[in-house]
């Protein structure tokens, strides 16, 4: 059975500047009978360097959903009572400011909550491409119970349709969190876009993984088509639940678990992706508006360093942009200082020599499943 792309779909303001007044959507989205997208079409065709694929809840959003109560909670607020996780927001922008790469959300909460979402995005002043929702009102209606739950069953496809819309060439940055099965999931995705798991293995964890058969059919027949290549850069696991990043070392260097999204911008950083001034930015938001602290950013790079990420220790260039865009935050004492020290700190370093990942270890996703049965 082949799937066709879905006719480009015209929406909101998901690509207004930063800055802009928000505008009520226009109506008009694709909708599966297993989720909901809406995506933004460009007014001529971009060359997207990047694809950076965002979780929402515990990722984005410090959501809680562990408990009925938290769960009701979630559900009722208001766009203004939603709390984005410090330095997201911050970052999202600053890879949106490029223009050069291409945001797209994955969530797993309903799509009667678009709404809303779509509100707390636009007060925090993040533009998006592409919003994918789960359908579970429908999932429940038509008796698809496993649906409801199943992560892989939901966001494999997503993630392979998502790719489907973007040149063969473009790089992948995945964001989630630890509080579901997003590390299995986005190395899965990877390995599927390289060719390192094949076409029966995929069909075993599908299988295991108890999907439904039109979700196999499709994830099947979207692997075949897709164009292979080695194009995912970096997995990003927000550290929600505090598990010990140790947990996700069966996944290779690729994957980074976090604790913050200061250390997602210094490893951006030292990729090459994001700009010195943009790693500040985040910087001076998590400070100026969650109260970290010259420690806490100290002690987030020595997290790093110690364990092995050796590539982000070659920040001189991180030390000097602190001098030279030090003007920049006069008005948002103490940042400027707590800006400068850490600088310091930088150059007192040195460069122990900058290091490329090396390529991820094979990864034997059957006997890894508890990882996605455990939550």
């Amino acid at each position: 059975m082949k799937f066709k792309r879905p006719a480009k779909i015209e929406s909101g303001d998901v690509g207004a500047r930063v800055g802009e007044p928000p505008q009520e959507p226009l109506p008009g989205r694709g909708r599966r009978h297993d989720r909901e997208v809406e995506e933004a079409p460009p007014e001529a065709p971009i060359a997207w360097r990047r694809a950076f694929r965002w979780d929402l809840d515990k990722t984005y959003l410090d959501t809680e959903f562990d408990t009925v109560r938290g769960l009701l909670r979630t559900a009722l607020q208001r766009a203004e009572q939603k709390r984005s996780i410090a330095g997201a927001p911050a970052l999202v922008r600053e890879i949106r400011s490029s223009g050069l790469h291409r945001i797209c959300i994955v969530s797993g909460s309903p799509r009667q909550m678009r709404r809303v979402l779509e509100h707390k995005l636009r007060l925090d002043g993040v533009a998006w491409d592409e919003f994918v929702l789960k359908p579970n009102l429908s999932n429940f209606i038509r008796g698809r119970f496993r649906a409801m739950r199943n992560q892989v069953g939901y966001k494999l496809p997503v993630l392979l349709e998502g790719r489907g819309r973007v040149p063969a060439d473009c790089r992948e940055v995945l964001f989630g969190d630890d509080a579901e099965a997003d590390a299995y999931i986005y190395s899965l995705f990877a390995d599927l876009l390289s060719g390192r798991v094949g076409e029966a293995t995929l069909g075993e964890i599908l299988d295991a993984c108890s999907v439904y058969p039109d979700q196999k059919a499709e994830v099947l027949e979207r692997t075949r088509s897709l164009a292979k290549g080695d194009v995912v850069d970096r997995i990003f696991i927000h550290l929600e639940r505090r598990s010990p990043p140790a947990r996700f070392s069966p996944y290779g260097r690729r994957l980074v678990p976090i604790y913050n999204y200061f250390q997602a911008a210094l490893v951006l950083f030292a990729d090459g992706i994001l700009p010195a001034l943009g790693v500040l930015r985040v910087a001076a938001d998590m400070v100026t508006g969650y109260g970290y602290s010259l420690a806490a950013l100290g002690n987030s790079l020595q997290d790093l360093l110690r364990r092995g990420y050796a590539e982000v220790g070659a920040l001189t260039g991180l030390a000097n942009a602190v001098e030279q865009y030090g003007s920049l935050f006069d008005v948002f004492r103490p940042t400027k200082d707590i800006l400068l020290a850490f600088g310091r700190r930088l150059g007192a370093l040195g460069e122990p020599g900058a290091l490329q990942p090396p390529p991820p270890p094979p990864i034997d996703y059957l006997s890894r499943l508890d990882d996605v049965r455990r939550v």
